[in-house]
Parts: structure tokens; sequence; C-alpha cells
């Protein structure tokens, strides 16, 4: 975007990822007028900002990607899960299909707008520019805005350090370096795998032990995916049938009910499957049991320890007693991750009896020494959920952001919308099945509701649509309450708002299963969208 003359367009989409690439594509293909904005130079959303070392996708393919055969028809995966460089060449193979490229302005970050009720439209600026629209959806992506702890003389530190998702695009080099890593979720394990194999010397401080699942990465011929590619339509209904969002098969029984060589049996087929099976495809009660999820545990457990051969880390990597339920933190997927631990060049620092205390120019000190250090990597995650939506500046009708209508806790109906911001919707975001759910299967089923709503209230001449408050404290209410019936609430996890201080402890995301969520979303299109206001 460029000049100061204000342009005016019927919807404006927010961020180049899944979700709000399909929404450009379902809108433009309506002949709606839409423009999409993107912070980054490129195509890919989170793809185009991770970009760390070893980061790559959690979910295997062909499920995660678009279900269009137009773009599968001709496309060719290296792997089985794609690292963040095959990712942008699916997003530019994406827009050689779609053509989207036109109704994109790069490098134009929504800074805020305000609603004006007078005209209808929300009045916004956008890589310091005016911009009007009538309707405005943010798919900004649930891990959009990172998360920097207070580190006590970060400044001061004479070496280099980088946020995982602040990554500098040219790269970081690792070889022969003293590099620290900071945290040890789904970037941390990524990071570590590839710092251990380059590194002279490799410290990793470590809260809460990660409970990793094994990725069984592998490569993938033509062949085997043109064979494939006869079943792809099936596997793209099936993924819309299954709480997660994955092809895995529903396992209605309880791992408590079954015989014991029968649990034994599906949890070593989950096992081997590899990616995310043993989490999104085991027993229905793992989730809400506190003996069925103990028994995954010590499963888990068993296939980790003889990976880990000296038992002071065995304790602290696979420690005999769960630091939390298995599973309600989102499972890390790993290649090599537990061996590293045993090479001579790596350390693991246990941050509960050594914590760290602060910076120093030359590295940093724990309460028991100082670690010198050439690089550190803050693998420290994100204000997830709701941090990408309250880090712009979006006043609604009655003067209030999003960042203080959720100051008290989330409320939306459906996780699409909120009362006091009409015409707002947003796209794998709070109260949705977003964290919990496979990216590309929520954005296309979340976008296909919200472009029919968009499309019916433009054939009829409805100017302003908007949430109930009655509607947002039911969803609100029905989310919390069936989370209540889960183990999520007894960890300290993102999927809680735990990982934040001073955010609301409450759950983040639909925990209900996307059959569940998809039902709701069509019984309140079939009613005739009563949880809303229209005029």
């Amino acid at each position: 975007m460029s000049g100061s003359t204000e342009v005016d367009v019927e919807v404006v989409v927010v961020g180049a990822g899944f979700a709000g690439l399909y929404q450009l594509h379902r809108l433009r293909s309506l002949g709606v007028p839409v423009t999409l904005l993107e912070a980054g130079s490129g195509l890919g959303g989170i793809w185009w900002w991770n970009c760390y070392p070893g980061a790559r996708v959690d979910s295997h393919v062909p499920v995660y990607e678009f279900s269009d055969e137009a773009i599968w028809r001709d496309w060719w995966w290296e792997e089985r899960f794609p690292d963040w460089r095959a990712m942008r060449a699916y997003f530019e193979h994406v827009d050689r299909v779609w053509g989207l490229r036109p109704a994109i302005g790069f490098d134009t970050r929504l800074e805020g707008g305000r609603f004006d009720e007078r005209r209808g439209r929300w009045e916004l600026v956008a890589g310091g520019q005016p911009l009007t629209c009538r309707f405005l959806v943010l798919c900004p992506g649930f891990a959009a805005r990172p998360y920097l702890p207070a580190l006590p003389g970060l400044a001061c530190f004479g070496g280099e350090w980088h946020h995982t998702a602040w990554w500098p695009q040219e790269g970081v080099d690792l070889e022969g370096r003293r590099v620290g890593v900071i945290g040890t979720g789904a970037s941390g394990v990524q990071v570590i795998q590839e710092a251990a194999a380059l590194a002279e010397r490799l410290v990793v401080f470590q809260r809460t032990p990660n409970l990793a699942l094994p990725m069984r990465q592998r490569r993938l011929s033509q062949e085997e995916q043109a064979a494939a590619k006869a079943h792809y339509p099936a596997i793209f209904e099936r993924r819309t049938q299954t709480a997660a969002g994955f092809d895995f098969p529903h396992r209605g029984d309880s791992a408590l009910a079954v015989p014991a060589a029968e649990r034994e049996a599906v949890f070593e087929e989950l096992w081997e499957h590899g990616g995310l099976a043993f989490w999104a495809g085991n027993f229905s009660d793992v989730l809400v049991d506190e003996r069925a999820n103990r028994l995954a545990y010590e499963f888990w457990r068993s296939k980790t320890l003889p990976r880990i051969p000296d038992p002071r880390l065995a304790e602290l990597l696979a420690p005999a007693e769960p630091p939390h339920p298995f599973g309600v933190k989102r499972c890390s997927l790993e290649q090599r991750y537990y061996e590293a631990f045993a090479q001579e060049n790596v350390e693991l620092v246990d941050l509960r009896t050594e914590p760290i205390e602060a910076f120093t120019p030359k590295g940093i000190r724990t309460r028991a020494r100082e670690v010198e250090l050439d690089l550190v990597v803050l693998a420290t995650g994100f204000d997830a959920v709701t941090g990408s939506l309250t880090a712009i500046d979006l006043v609604g009708r009655d003067g209030r952001t999003l960042a203080e209508h959720w100051a008290r806790g989330v409320r939306t109906h459906l996780g699409l919308a909120c009362s006091g911001f009409p015409n707002l919707f947003f796209l794998y975001g709070p109260q949705s099945p977003s964290g919990f759910c496979n990216g590309p299967t929520c954005a296309e089923a979340q976008g296909d509701w919200v472009v029919e709503l968009l499309a019916h209230l433009l054939e009829r001449g409805v100017g302003r649509i908007e949430a109930t408050e009655a509607a947002e404290e039911a969803w609100r209410a029905q989310v919390q309450a069936i989370a209540a019936l889960t183990l999520f609430p007894r960890a300290e996890s993102w999927y809680m708002g735990a990982n934040v201080p001073g955010k609301p402890r409450e759950m983040l995301n639909w925990p209900g299963g996307l059959p569940g969520y998809l039902a709701a979303c069509r019984a309140e299109a079939d009613a005739g969208y009563p949880g809303f206001c229209c005029s």
C-alpha cells in the first residue's frame, strides 16, 4: 500500500497463512471485492516467519494441505513432515494455481482501527495508510505474537540472541559456537536437535520436560504419492469428522475397558505410526480420565527411557512421576532429541533446581555458576491464541479494544465474533478448535462458514452484524464446562493461557472436538443466526 488516499473495499482479510489465503480465494471466487494484508514479505503466515534451524510441520501430509484438487493434483512433497522451506514452496504453488498475489498487500501490518457507527465501516490504518471496509476478517494465526519473558541483563549480553519467532531470514550460523537454548517446547526441541550436531557446546535450560513423540520422518516418492492421490478426497472428507482434524480412525472405546494386551497393541500401533497419532488418535478417555492417562504416560516412558542411558538425565527428561497429565500440553515431535543429551557437547540445566538469575556480558548466570555463551536461542513460545488479536489496536462500538473486552476472560460467539465489534470475524482464534485442530482442516471448515455468512449478508444488503452478549456468554460457559471435564486444566500450558504472566487462566480453545464445533456452527446458520444481531 502506498499514498495517503483512503482505499475502500467490502472485505479486508488479515494474514497470508492457510486461513487467510483460503478466505481470500473463496471470497474472490464469489466476486466479492476483497484485499488481504500481510505483515511479512511472502506467503505462508507462520511459515514465512518460522525459519529457525529445524523448523518443520508437526502434521503429516496430505492432511496438512488444502483439499482443492487443483492444488494437490500436481504438487509433490519430498518428506512426510515438510520443513519451512518446503512449506514456502508449497504456498508459491498455491499462488500459481489460485492467483492470489494481486489482492495481497505484503509488508503491510494492520496497526489498528475503529468501527464507525455512522458509516457502518471499519476505518483502519495499515502500513501507515488509511483503509476502510465493511467486513474485517482476522486470520493472524494462534502463534503470531512471541512471548519474551523478563530476562534481567539481556541488554548487556555481549553475544547474539534470537527468539525463534524472530529468526533472521538470512539464517544464523550454529557451527562451532557455544549455544544456549532457553525453553524445551516444540521450537526448542527442533533447535536442540540441529544445534547438538553443529555447536561446540550446547546448553539446554529446561523448566518442564517435553513429553515428545517420535516423528517417524521419511522420504516420499512421486510414485507413492501418485498412488495415494486416489484416496485424497476420502482423506480430506474424513479429517472433518475427527476430533482434531486429522485422518486417524476414531476410537470410541476406553483404555480401561479393553484387555491389557489389546490396549498395549493399540498403543504400539499408534507409536509406530508416528507423528501425532499417539496423541490425537488414542483411546477416547486418555485426556479425560486420570487412570487411562497414566497408562498412556507409562507406555510413553517405557519407550523413551531406553534412549536415555544416564539415570540422572532420564529422571529429568522422562521422570517417574509425570510433570503433568500426558497430552494436556500439545505433544511435540522429535527425531533424535533424547539421544542428543548423551553427547559430550550437550548439557542439560534443570531450571527448577538451578534457575537463571541474569544475563551477563559473557553469558548466563544461574544460581550455581556462570555459563559462557556466544549465542542464546529464546524458545520461549507465544502469547498464544489471543495475543495475535489483542496486539491489534481495534476499537469497537463502545470504545473498548479486544484486549479490554477480554481482560476478565475471553468471550466470543462460536470462537468467531464478539459483542461490541460489529462486522468483525476471526479465524483459528480463541474458543474455536484452533490449537487442538489441524490447521488446514480448521481453515477450510471455519472459512467456509464465514464465507457463506458474508455471502448471505451481502446478497441481502445487510450492512451490520454483531454477536450478542447472551450468545458469547453462553459459548464461554460451554467451553469452560467441557474443559472442566478434561485433564487440560491440570497443566500450566498455553492452552490455558498460563504461560504468560497476568493472562487470565482459562481454556482458550474449543475442547469438544471438531465435529461438535461444526455441528454448533451449522445449527447457528440453520436457525437464521440467532446469536447475532443484524441490521
